[in-house]
């Protein structure tokens, strides 16, 4: 199963939802620990895609949280998980020291929530100024840390990148809509860099208008169950081996441009036998390529024209970004939806 990891909050905007179930098998978000808190969290459209096996909760797990470790601890050395605790130290200490430390507003417009596996980087946060405790009474009895919007973006957008390569039950694509929380996932480390390509794909995942209902989505996704399955798997084949097989693009594309061609145009016909009004909006998949990718040819700020399908013209930029903890092989993606940037 492929499902849309969203981040930094728990409740994406209804367009995302949307196209999670057009082009995705389901759609996930990090929630709190707490079983209360969580509950308040959720809003009721997730709880009813959740009933559905539309929508999965997921919890900062031990294997993420629990290796959160101050960088100098010899608990780096035990634990399995010391770089995420080094990336977050070092963002974090960074931000700290900027000429205008991003504090937590009156009233917080953003916060994290604790989790009981690792107190770390709660009193990492806290001795740098950058968090405040928070009671949390209208969600029950746990409590939350008040924190800029930046410092909850980096927080979680990196936990969520570490979160989808650690999934074993599903495959999790760590998706957003805000451009400096992917930005603040994605940067480089001092001490760690990976090559990685970036493709809009807008033009070839239609998204219904702002006024759609949910029901109108869900009764779309089951009418048009093999057109919307057809278009997704053979774009999500046509990225998959793109990124395994780097250095032979135009070759890749040469052999899945008929079969994504032949799926674009039959979910057209679909989208325009329904009642939808549909509009495009900016989607950008961000994959990180094989360690291997940096002694090629390849270099980053290079543009180029992988090709057109379906009258869509697709470019590839490449550019670098942070290396996951545990990569795998064949999957390694980024999302970035620009819900209020239209497409010509």
């Amino acid at each position: 199963m492929a499902v849309l990891l969203y981040y930094p909050l728990v409740n994406p905007p209804t367009e995302v939802v949307h196209q999670a179930l057009l082009y995705w098998d389901g759609i996930a978000s990090v929630v709190p620990t707490d079983p209360e808190v969580c509950d308040a969290a959720v809003g009721q459209p997730l709880k009813e895609l959740e009933q559905r096996q539309l929508y999965t909760p997921v919890t900062h797990t031990q294997n993420i949280v629990g290796g959160l470790y101050p960088p100098n601890s010899s608990m780096r050395i035990a634990r399995a998980r010391p770089y995420v605790s080094a990336v977050l130290a070092e963002e974090l200490e960074s931000l700290a020291a900027s000429a205008e430390p991003p504090r937590p507003s009156w009233p917080p417009d953003a916060f994290l929530h604790p989790t009981k596996a690792n107190g770390w980087l709660e009193r990492q946060l806290l001795q740098l100024g950058l968090a405040e405790t928070w009671a949390s009474r209208p969600l029950g009895t746990g409590r939350r840390l008040a924190v800029a919007r930046e410092v909850q973006e980096l927080v979680v957008g990196v936990l969520a990148r570490e979160i989808a390569q650690l999934a074993t039950e599903r495959r999790l694509f760590p998706y957003t809509d805000r451009v400096e929380a992917q930005r603040l996932a994605l940067r480089p480390a001092a001490d760690g860099q990976a090559l990685a390509w970036e493709i809009e794909l807008g033009k070839l995942l239609p998204a219904p208008a702002a006024e759609t209902t949910l029901a109108e989505v869900l009764a779309f996704r089951e009418k048009y169950t093999d057109e919307r399955l057809r278009l997704m798997r053979a774009l999500h084949r046509l990225l998959g081996d793109l990124r395994r097989d780097y250095e032979h693009p135009a070759d890749i594309f040469a052999q899945l441009r008929v079969k994504l061609d032949e799926a674009l145009t039959d979910y057209r016909s679909a989208a325009r036998d329904s009642r939808i009004v549909w509009v495009h909006r900016s989607v950008t998949v961000t994959m990180g390529l094989a360690a291997a990718a940096a002694g090629s040819l390849l270099l980053p700020s290079l543009d180029w024209l992988l090709g057109v399908v379906g009258g869509v013209t697709l470019n590839v930029a490449t550019r670098e970004i942070r290396p996951v903890v545990q990569r795998r092989l064949e999957h390694d993606f980024s999302y970035l939806h620009r819900v209020h940037t239209s497409l010509p």
